[in-house]
């Protein structure tokens, strides 16, 4: 799960600053490296800044000069695929056709039978370890081939025969040349999109992002959510086109948007974070109020682990009437603990994370609210705390159903045996855990929340395409997380 970010403007004449800020606002979709690219139509070419780390490690103010022009696109990386190499940061770029520079989030299921054909058919060679590298490969060999007059029906045939190729879920942003902006979305919606206008005395600027979070930091009105399916083209003037390519009519966005990756700030799909994170906590409390009645529970507190399912305990605990509690505290300047990229790394990042406030917690019931148990290592890791610094009981509380299947669209558990849920019972989630009893959002209760159009493919194994290479693709990431870090030792 990454974050991308495009901009475009008939008269500012440094965008690239505008898309450096809104990465900072969309930093929590990923923390391994970021880049930037520009293209100035004044001298006819492309420039590029990438670099491993947090974005505003990555970018120094007098970078920005260098990366002028009225068109720029930018990336913050989570990885997914690869390695933290720099040969797999994004944005990438080629020449020709037109000049071509892309960026994306998602993954491709099917990348390495496509690499491993393309190598085979045509003798292919890629630098990188990343689809990306791919789905630029793809487009442009098309366009070079079409016979299409225009350059942008001629990037419109491409995008469609993508769709064709293409098994996975996808956010593209993507510059062609001193023509303009444009960004399209797999044809199941399952990675987001939207767009955003500005309209100033100087002149007309839009931009594309993962999330409206960033648009609203830069002060973007949000025009829409780019549809499943859709490619969005605006030129240099700043005029807007859209092209339908999908034949699909099963949407299935990712329920881990509203879930856990989204910022609350942000609309997903016109649905707004917030709220769905208030609604699931109101659900679970209606649940949890049935419980306490029969005595099944007694917490004296509800506790969120922050930040994300702060939202929801708030709400729980209002629907049930029992005090909210902040009992730990986080430390901001640690990387979120389940996208780091091994093991060691998240289980040492939740002793550094979150500290325990010792007064609320001794000789407390508590009913610990969290968005998710994927991995079971952080909550184990939480409960364990909690009970050191002398919580008398610990009821957990997920927002999220349990997590039984592995993800192949961008989110990084991509085989069942490392999820806590993929063969245990709840009762045997809650003893390995530590906690007194375990109490999941049910699927149905995430459709009320959210909506039915929604990809679970990761809570009941229903997923929206072919997952026929899934283990392959499987085994190759697990290969590669074990030499990354291996690497890193």
């Amino acid at each position: 799960m990454c974050g991308v970010v495009g901009a475009i403007s008939n008269s500012k004449e440094n965008l690239s600053i505008e898309v450096y800020r809104g990465l900072l606002a969309l930093q929590h979709r990923g923390q391994d490296g970021a880049g930037i690219l520009s293209y100035d139509d004044e001298v006819g070419r492309f420039y590029q800044h990438k670099g491993r780390g947090l974005v505003a490690d990555v970018f120094k103010e007098n970078q920005f000069s260098q990366l002028s022009g009225k068109i720029a696109i930018g990336h913050t990386r989570y990885t997914t695929v690869g390695s933290n190499s720099l040969s797999d940061l994004q944005p990438v770029v080629q020449g020709h056709p037109y000049g071509l520079g892309i960026a994306h989030n998602g993954n491709t299921l099917n990348y390495l039978s496509l690499v491993d054909y393309l190598r085979m058919e045509s003798g292919t060679g890629f630098t990188s370890c990343n689809d990306i590298e791919l789905i630029l490969y793809l487009l442009g060999s098309v366009m070079i081939k079409s016979k299409k007059h225009k350059p942008v029906e001629r990037l419109a045939e491409a995008v469609s025969s993508l769709g064709e190729k293409l098994n996975g879920g996808y956010g593209v942003v993507g510059i062609l040349g001193s023509y303009g902006l444009f960004a399209f979305r797999d044809p199941h919606g399952i990675r987001p999109l939207c767009l955003g206008k500005r309209v100033e005395a100087s002149g007309v600027s839009y931009c594309i992002s993962s999330e409206s979070v960033a648009l609203n930091y830069l002060g973007f009105e949000f025009v829409k959510d780019i549809a499943p399916g859709e490619l969005l083209f605006i030129s240099k003037d700043c005029e807007v086109t859209s092209f339908n390519f999908s034949k699909k009519s099963v949407i299935s966005r990712c329920m881990f948007e509203w879930v856990y990756f989204a910022s609350a700030e942000s609309s997903v799909d016109s649905i707004p974070v917030y709220k769905a994170r208030l609604v699931m906590g109101v659900i679970l409390g209606r649940r949890i109020r049935k419980m306490l009645e029969r005595l099944e529970i007694a917490p004296d507190i509800v506790v969120p682990v922050p930040d994300t399912s702060r939202t929801s305990a708030i709400s729980l605990a209002e629907t049930i009437g029992i005090p909210y509690r902040e009992c730990l505290i986080k430390n901001r300047y640690v990387h979120r603990s389940f996208i780091l990229s091994d093991q060691e790394k998240r289980e040492s990042a939740v002793e550094l994370k979150l500290g325990p406030v010792k007064s609320e917690i001794i000789g407390k019931n508590i009913l610990l609210v969290d968005d998710s148990v994927v991995r079971g290592t952080t909550s184990k890791r939480i409960v364990s705390m909690l009970k050191k610094y002398g919580a008398k009981k610990v009821t957990l509380v997920s927002t999220s159903p349990p997590i039984t299947h592995p993800c192949f669209y961008g989110v990084d558990f991509p085989s069942e045996k490392e999820l806590i849920a993929s063969n245990k019972s709840i009762d045997d989630i809650a003893i390995e855990i530590g906690v007194d009893r375990l109490i999941y959002l049910e699927i149905e209760e995430l459709y009320q929340a959210i909506g039915n159009d929604l990809c679970v493919g990761c809570l009941n194994g229903s997923y929206p395409t072919s997952t026929f290479e899934g283990k392959t693709f499987a085994n190759h990431r697990i290969k590669e997380s074990k030499q990354v870090a291996g690497a890193l030792i």
